[in-house]
């Protein structure tokens, strides 16, 4: 008997599963697939409504409040700069006098420090009452009061605009207020504290350049009293106005006496030659001798000419007034010569002080607005939409990014 073998049939090649080292998906890869696109869809979905909300809604209440909500603003513009008047001064001409040192800062750079400072904000305010015009205007932009000073100057800052050209020195001013009026005399009063401000820092320049001048002038004229009064003392004690005059005359009254000595001794040798001396006239020519004799040695004794007096001392009693008198006279020239000198040091500080006026000139005038220009609604409305779209393009990209690391 023949045995036949019985071969199993082959599955067809189509038929057989495939192994998944082959490549062929997983019956749980099979179960993923079919979910991939309701995924990628939710994902979008997020990503809309987050633009929506960071983005479109943001925009929309912003541009809402700006155009329905938000207070027209009137703005008052005016431009000024700080002048110095340098005149030439007569008494430049004098010569040997040296100009005065200024001011070591800008004095444009202090005003504009002042008007960012709460001193004129306080000034301002107790004449405006600036707490109340600032509050009459929407809730986001408008001043809340009472507040501090503080809190007035910080709003201040923010409805006040000062410009500064550094090349030109010119400023330019901003005020805005909800009212075109009120702007206008914020502005008005601006400028009349500014003024007031260089005022002062103009007679404070002069008081500095003036006052050691000033101190050495009256330090001279007391001098010059000194020295006069102590000449009126030696007149009214000696009863002489002049020694030098006085003893002018006394040297004269000397010479005429020795000139008569003179005669009345040649008269007297020609008596002794043609007379006898028993004749009188001999004898009363050397009495007149004597006396004559006598009264030279008086006047020399006055004149402190090698004379001496009863003790034995050298006379010289109006020798000693003239050196006396001399230096007081030389006192009084040289106070004289010191109040000149200081006279003029005053004259010409004084003059270069009044030279160098300065004064706040204004080449544009306080405006009054007649149609309001702030708030920007537009550009506030694309800036926040701007940002407001980087913001949000920010968090999604790093969503996208923190995903793709998983």
């Amino acid at each position: 008997m023949t045995r036949t073998a019985t071969i199993p049939p082959v599955a067809p090649v189509s038929a057989m599963p495939a192994s998944p080292v082959q490549g062929t998906p997983s019956e749980g890869t099979a179960r993923i697939r079919p979910a991939g696109p309701a995924r990628s869809r939710q994902r979008h979905w997020v990503v809309l409504v987050s633009f929506l909300v960071m983005v479109v809604l943001p925009s929309m209440l912003v541009g809402w409040y700006l155009w329905t909500q938000a207070t027209d603003r009137y703005v008052s513009s005016m431009g000024f700069s700080i002048r110095t008047e340098e005149a030439e001064s007569a008494v430049e001409f004098l010569g040997g006098i040296t100009g005065l040192s200024g001011s070591s800062s800008s004095d444009t750079d202090v005003l504009y420090n002042f008007l960012k400072s709460s001193e004129i904000v306080a000034k301002i305010d107790t004449d405006l009452d600036l707490r109340t015009i600032w509050s009459q205007g929407d809730p986001l932009f408008s001043y809340h009061p009472p507040g501090t000073i503080e809190d007035l100057t910080d709003y201040w800052q923010r409805m006040v605009g000062v410009y500064y050209d550094t090349a030109t020195g010119i400023l330019e001013l901003q005020v805005q207020a909800f009212d075109p009026e009120d702007a206008h005399k914020i502005t008005s009063r601006i400028f009349q504290e500014s003024s007031a401000l260089i005022n002062r820092l103009s007679a404070i320049a002069r008081e500095d350049a003036t006052a050691y001048a000033r101190e050495e002038l009256h330090t001279a004229v007391e001098r010059l009293k000194v020295a006069r009064e102590a000449v009126t003392r030696f007149r009214n004690r000696t009863q002489i106005v002049d020694p030098a005059a006085s003893i002018q005359s006394q040297m004269g009254i000397l010479s005429s006496l020795q000139e008569q000595l003179a005669q009345t001794l040649i008269d007297l040798d020609i008596l002794r030659q043609i007379t006898s001396e028993s004749d009188p006239r001999i004898q009363q020519a050397e009495r007149r001798i004597d006396v004559i004799q006598g009264r030279i040695a008086e006047e020399r004794a006055k004149l402190g000419i090698g004379s001496t007096t009863g003790d034995g001392e050298e006379g010289g009693v109006f020798a000693d007034l003239v050196g006396e008198y001399e230096r007081l006279m030389v006192d009084q020239q040289f106070a004289e010569q010191t109040y000149t000198a200081a006279m003029a040091a005053y004259d010409a500080a004084v003059a270069e002080a009044r030279r160098q006026t300065r004064y706040l000139a204004a080449h544009v005038q306080p405006t009054l607005a007649e149609r309001p220009t702030r708030p920007y609604r537009v550009e506030l409305t694309a800036l926040t939409a701007l940002f407001s779209f980087m913001i949000w393009g920010v968090i999604v990209l790093m969503a996208y990014a923190l995903r793709d690391r998983r």
